[in-house]
């Protein structure tokens, strides 16, 4: 049986981000200290975290000293090379494992794991050359999306394939690199489910979140999409699928297209907490930080039940093209909470934060996340 890490250990996130900084924050309230690895001085996670490194990924005696001196390693995200989860999973445990993370940022060897475990995706097909892509337009048909196959998130590395794309163009603007051809899904929604998967197995999720997308950057999220009951257990039956499958500890998002016809097909996973899930913290008595805490720590998971419908609605640099929001606008609302990620330079399109907001319903959780963000900016 696996000894559980109890508070008061030390817990070594790889990453600086956001994610990293409400993970560390759900960490230091249980009694845990947080070290964090990452390049830079004065990150997110850096600001909250009891020990801060500040070195590459790449650099590998760096993650070893590391390793050394926490007793569980985490990250936040993905774009973390597996040598380094390798090198530190000599000295604590890595959760998830670092096979988990060779898996999914590579959309090729995702979208692989997920058709052997049974699960719909849209068609895919291999892309190496420029005359592979000629072959997979003919196969796939047009319109498509090409996609670089490593290291890719929020609409980087894409290509839309219309009828008059040209393909050496296509190919040159990815980087005549290895890619994946994907064909183009009629959807009607773009839905995630965020789950927790334990130690022993034991397996929680926060239901079937809606997601709205602006320019391919997640702009709303709301609790508790209306689907009918069939839908809602097929989407968390799948997510159950894919944390089994990769044999996951930790938290997993799972990505999901809803068809205009009602079916869904996975579109992408994300194996750490997910911008889609930042609603929990408001929502539900355990939130995906504390789940992802619990989750590589083997402590018993917590509580998904909804408190209160909620709404996300994330803020980017481009609210602070004139000037600092007016965040006593957005507060009088006393439903909202605003989260910052303590990010120094706005940049458009960058993630500084997030609203959340509470209401009667669905509905009024959405309008109220909406108008506190209007509000920011409405001067």
């Amino acid at each position: 049986m696996t000894r559980p890490i109890l508070p008061g250990a030390t817990i070594g996130i790889l990453g600086g981000g956001q994610l990293g900084r409400m993970l560390a924050q759900s960490a230091r309230r249980m009694g845990y200290r947080v070290h964090t690895l990452a390049p830079g001085a004065d990150t997110p996670t850096g600001q909250i975290a009891d020990e801060v490194v500040d070195a590459p990924f790449t650099d590998l005696d760096a993650i070893d000293r590391f390793a050394r001196g926490v007793d569980v390693v985490t990250f936040e995200f993905e774009n973390i090379p597996f040598e380094a989860t390798r090198v530190a999973a000599a000295h604590a445990p890595v959760r998830p494992d670092g096979e988990v993370l060779y898996t999914t940022q590579h959309r090729l060897r995702e979208k692989r794991a997920l058709a052997a475990a049974g699960l719909p995706t849209a068609p895919f097909q291999a892309v190496e050359t420029s005359a592979e892509l000629d072959h997979a337009v003919e196969t796939i048909g047009r319109p498509a999306i090409l996609k670089t196959a490593g290291f890719g998130y929020d609409g980087k590395g894409q290509v839309r394939i219309e009828a008059q794309t040209d393909l050496e163009q296509a190919w040159a603007e990815i980087g005549n690199q290895p890619a994946i051809l994907e064909g183009r899904v009629d959807f009607a929604a773009e839905v995630s489910v965020v789950a927790a998967r334990g130690v022993d197995g034991s397996l929680a999720d926060f239901g079937v979140i809606e997601n709205r997308h602006v320019n391919h950057i997640l702009d709303l999220s709301i609790a508790d999409m209306p689907l009918e009951p069939a839908q809602t257990a097929a989407a968390r039956e799948m997510a159950a699928a894919v944390m089994d499958a990769l044999d996951v500890v930790g938290v997993l998002c799972v990505e999901m297209f809803l068809t205009r016809d009602g079916s869904l097909l996975v579109n992408e996973l994300a194996p750490r907490p997910h911008n889609s899930g930042h609603l929990s913290i408001e929502a539900c008595p355990s939130s995906q930080f504390d789940q992802q805490l619990r989750a590589v720590c083997g402590l018993p998971l917590g509580s998904t039940a909804r408190r209160v419908p909620t709404a996300m609605a994330n803020l980017l640099g481009d609210g602070w093209a004139r000037g600092t929001p007016d965040w006593m606008a957005a507060l009088r609302d006393p439903g909202v909470n605003l989260h910052l990620y303590g990010k120094a330079e706005p940049r458009p399109g960058r993630k500084m934060g997030h609203l959340t907001a509470v209401g009667r319903d669905r509905a009024d959780a959405e309008c109220r996340a909406l108008a506190a963000r209007a509000a920011l900016t409405d001067r």
